[in-house]
C-alpha cells in the first residue's frame, strides 16, 4: 500500500476475503513521510495482521525520475497526453513485487494485491495488464514447487471515478490517503497525480476529502 486512492481502494476489496499483511516501500519519493503517514493510517484501518516498511533508497541513486531525482521538476499534468510522464519510475513495481512476493512465501499468504491501474491512469508501462500475467509467470518459475501466490489487480481495468465509487461503496477511508506528487501538507491539485484524482471525483460527483492548495476542474469534454 503505497498510502494513495488505488492502493486503499484495493485494500478494501483485498480486506473483504482475506487477512491484510500490509507492505509500503519508501523509495527516496518527494512525499515519502507522507505517504508512510497514510499508510500506517490505512494499515490501522483495515486491522493489518502484519505490516512491513521497507527502504529502497538506491531508487535516488538510478534517477531518472521527477519523484525521486529532485534536479528534475514535477511538470503539470497534461490529461490530454498519451505520453509517459517523466514521473514513470523504472520498472518500479517490478522491485515491489519482488519484496512482496519473498515476504509473501515466508508468510504462506497466497495473494499479492496491488492497486494497479492502466485503463484511465498515467500510462506507466509497468501498470500493463502483460506485465503481471509476466510476473505471475516469474513467481512460478521462481518459488517452491509448493509454493502458490498470485498477483491480483483488481482495479486495473477500471475508469478512475469508478474507483472512487466502488471506495465509497466499501467504505474504503480515503480520507486519509495522499496521492500528491509535489508537497505534503496540502496537495498541490495540478500534478498527474492530482489531476486524475480530482478528475475522478469531479466524474464521480463526490468531493475530494483531502486538503489541496488549488482544486482546478478537470471534467472530460
Amino acid at each position: 500500500m503505497s498510502g494513495g486512492l488505488d492502493s486503499c481502494v484495493t485494500a478494501a476489496i483485498a480486506a473483504r476475503d482475506y487477512d491484510i499483511a500490509a507492505l509500503h516501500a519508501s523509495y527516496g519519493q518527494r512525499t515519502q513521510s507522507r505517504e508512510l503517514q497514510s499508510f500506517h493510517a490505512l494499515a490501522d484501518h483495515f486491522g493489518a495482521v502484519e505490516r512491513m516498511v521497507v527502504q529502497l533508497d538506491y531508487f535516488s541513486k538510478i534517477g531518472g525520475s521527477s519523484l525521486t531525482d529532485t534536479r528534475m521538476i514535477v511538470r503539470d499534468a497534461d490529461l490530454t497526453s498519451h505520453g509517459i510522464p517523466n514521473t514513470y519510475v523504472p520498472f518500479r513495481n517490478a522491485h515491489f513485487l519482488s519484496v512482496a512476493t519473498s515476504w509473501a512465501e515466508v508468510l504462506g499468504a497466497t495473494k499479492i494485491f496491488i492497486g494497479a491501474v492502466f485503463e484511465d491512469s498515467s500510462g506507466y508501462p509497468d501498470c500493463r495488464p502483460e506485465y503481471y500475467d509476466a510476473m505471475n509467470s516469474v513467481i512460478r518459475a521462481g518459488t517452491r514447487p509448493e509454493t502458490n501466490i498470485t498477483i491480483e489487480t483488481p482495479l486495473i481495468y477500471l475508469k478512475k471515478s469508478d474507483i472512487v465509487k466502488r471506495g465509497v461503496e466499501l467504505h474504503a477511508p480515503l480520507d486519509r490517503t495522499w496521492s500528491c506528487y509535489r508537497d505534503s501538507d496540502a496537495a498541490c491539485g495540478v500534478c498527474d497525480s492530482c489531476a486524475l484524482r480530482l478528475r475522478a471525483f469531479q466524474e464521480a460527483g463526490m468531493d475530494d476529502p483531502i486538503a489541496y492548495a488549488s482544486r482546478p476542474e478537470y471534467l472530460r469534454i
